[in-house]
């Protein structure tokens, strides 16, 4: 019943829905890892990302999910890995360091990136194409 789209969510899912029509067959080759799996709001209700927290704050809550992440990894053992985005990217390559998973960008669906605005579904396309076993 929110009235507030969020149109990354809305791009992500919905190249999952047209390129693999149905979430069983997406989730046979997926499994989505959101870094930090919390949602922080302002009073507006705009969305407050975890690096507009105080250093303090933020450094305490990147190593925790810094630590989930690797627990991810470790039961899920991917084949690869896709960051989402630059800052996902990084994390998981912090992460990964010395293990030889293929590790992926793909560019952030937000309308904040220029990029995604001219057509992500493309550009995310094109990332999965070059996985091990596309």
């Amino acid at each position: 019943n929110c009235p507030r789209g969020e149109v990354s969510g809305r791009r992500l899912w919905g190249w999952a829905q047209a390129r693999y029509a149905s979430p069983a067959a997406f989730f046979s080759r997926f499994f989505v890892v959101n870094f930090c799996p919390l949602v922080f709001m302002e009073s507006t209700g705009r969305n407050r990302t975890p690096d507009k927290l105080i250093a303090p704050e933020r450094d305490a809550l990147y190593a925790i999910c810094d630590r989930a992440l690797a627990a991810s990894f470790a039961v899920l053992q991917p084949g690869a890995v896709i960051g989402i985005g630059r800052f996902a990217h990084d994390r998981a390559k912090r992460i990964l360091n010395g293990v030889p998973t293929p590790l992926l960008l793909a560019p952030h669906p937000s309308p904040a990136s220029p990029l995604a605005n001219r057509g992500w579904a493309p550009l995310m396309d094109a990332v999965v194409d070059r996985c091990p076993g596309s």
